[in-house]
């Protein structure tokens, strides 16, 4: 069985407090885009064990570490899964914002609902991946959502993006998520970002709409500020980091041509459904 995973981008992402269990409460649009890992499960004999081999992007840490791991060994606890071998071909960049691990995870648990027939509903998979990662949760539906809580509590929303291109640039930098954390200052916001996203045309984001960890990040990496500003003058209607970074998007109305613009960094397009 094979499936692929793909990344997400934030539209908007606000830090409101530090809670009490260490986490941070947060606001953000999350959003599909179709930037694909691919995921590989064959069964073998005997259970309770997987053996995952990573292949293309490098993947940092011990495969014990890895999120598909955890995912199986977390199902493991109640339920009889047999033995696994799988593969994992990375392609969506690590520490850059693009959620690439935490849709692997949610993609393997729904995997492995079917592969082994457990019968999980929706709610009962996004249980098990809210322990696993904040934003594993949202990959579940796979659809664009108002996020809160610690990145856990998912609000579908009618945001349809599908006629623009949206172009995301990834500078070859590694963000570490928890020391992009460190820099942040929490703080209420008088307006509720769903709203502004849901009720503004998008060509007025550009003033309203903005990444929290944009202004740290860019600090100590003004490269990513250079980006975004470029972004703009190539015609993006709206720029913005995504995530704690360091990847960075632009959505266009026309085709934009970013490949010599950004020589030596990744560049992904997700065209529209219909071209312009």
């Amino acid at each position: 069985m094979i499936c692929f995973p793909n990344a997400k981008i934030n539209i908007g992402l606000n830090v409101l407090k530090k809670r009490d269990d260490g986490y941070h409460a947060i606001e953000s649009i999350f959003y599909p885009v179709n930037w694909f890992d691919a995921l590989e499960v064959i069964q073998t004999k005997g259970n309770g064990e997987i053996n995952l081999t990573n292949l293309g992007v490098p993947v940092v840490g011990s495969p014990e570490d890895n999120l598909c791991v955890k995912a199986y060994h977390l199902l493991y606890k109640k339920h009889n899964l047999p033995s696994l071998n799988a593969w994992l071909l990375k392609c969506i960049p690590m520490g850059a914002g693009l959620g690439g691990g935490s849709a692997d995870a949610a993609f393997f648990l729904r995997m492995l609902n079917e592969l082994c027939n457990l019968n999980l509903s929706n709610e009962e998979l996004k249980s098990y991946a809210s322990q696993i990662g904040s934003d594993c949760t949202f990959f579940i539906d796979n659809k664009p959502a108002f996020v809160s809580g610690k990145g856990d509590v998912i609000t579908p929303i009618d945001l349809d993006l599908s006629s623009y291109y949206i172009s995301i640039i990834y500078p070859q930098i590694h963000i570490e998520t928890k020391n992009a954390y460190s820099l942040i200052k929490p703080a209420r916001r008088a307006h509720s970002l769903k709203q502004e996203v849901l009720s503004s045309p998008i060509h007025s984001w550009k003033n309203n709409i903005v990444n929290d960890f944009e202004e740290p990040v860019f600090s100590s990496h003004p490269e990513l500020a250079e980006i975004k500003k470029r972004l703009y003058k190539e015609g993006a209607i709206y720029a913005s980091m995504t995530g704690s970074g360091s990847a960075l998007y632009g959505i266009f109305e026309k085709k934009p041509i970013l490949s010599d613009v950004f020589p030596s960094y990744k560049v992904w397009t997700n065209p529209p459904k219909k071209s312009a």
